[in-house]
């Protein structure tokens, strides 16, 4: 792992929450607008976790996550402050070609089919996924919200590199293995 990191990965805030409780080990990713013709490209294999509101609706969620979003809505962020708190090793990306595969995946992240199937079909069909190892960090970096951080984009760039210490594992060697296992033999 990197002793510092300045890149961070936008993503929705309940997703960001879903993984740092080990809900998830997963990211799907399709990419935003300002990604360009190429779409969405793993462009660093360590990155902090940077949660966003853009495009969260809970009907885009199945019922399970329900809870995680009320509790996300009963304590917002503090106006003007982005909370970086986790921060993720990928292990793998795995592109997922075949939209029959997409179903197996049920219960490994918390998106609905509609939604996962959606993001398979923009633009042409196909979706990253990322095995993602994540590490937590007690006290959350507050970083002031700014308009260079705006925009449908996976990655930006932090101001300043964040001291990757005082991080720890979100789920244990054991318990990550049996989730890399479970997601090869749902894509298998």
């Amino acid at each position: 792992m990197e002793t510092n990191c300045r890149f961070a990965f936008k993503e929705w805030a309940v997703v960001c929450r879903s993984l740092a409780e080990g809900r998830q080990s997963i990211i799907l990713r399709k990419g935003g607008i300002r990604e360009g013709r190429e779409g969405f490209r793993v462009e660093h294999r360590e990155f902090w976790l940077f949660p966003t509101q853009f495009h969260q609706r809970p009907e885009q969620l199945v019922p399970e996550a329900e809870p995680l979003l009320r509790r996300l809505d009963a304590d917002p962020p503090d106006a003007g402050i982005i909370s970086i708190s986790d921060f993720v090793v990928v292990e793998e990306v795995l592109e997922i070609n075949a939209e029959s595969l997409l179903e197996r995946l049920t219960g490994l992240h918390i998106w609905s089919a509609e939604t996962v199937a959606q993001r398979f079909h923009y633009r042409q069909p196909g979706l990253f996924l990322l095995l993602a190892r994540v590490f937590h960090r007690p006290q959350p970096f507050r970083l002031a919200d700014s308009t260079y951080f705006a925009g449908c984009r996976s990655w930006v760039e932090l101001p300043d590199e964040l001291p990757t210490s005082d991080l720890r594992a979100v789920l244990d060697d054991i318990p990550f293995a049996d989730c890399r296992q479970q997601i090869h033999r749902a894509l298998t």
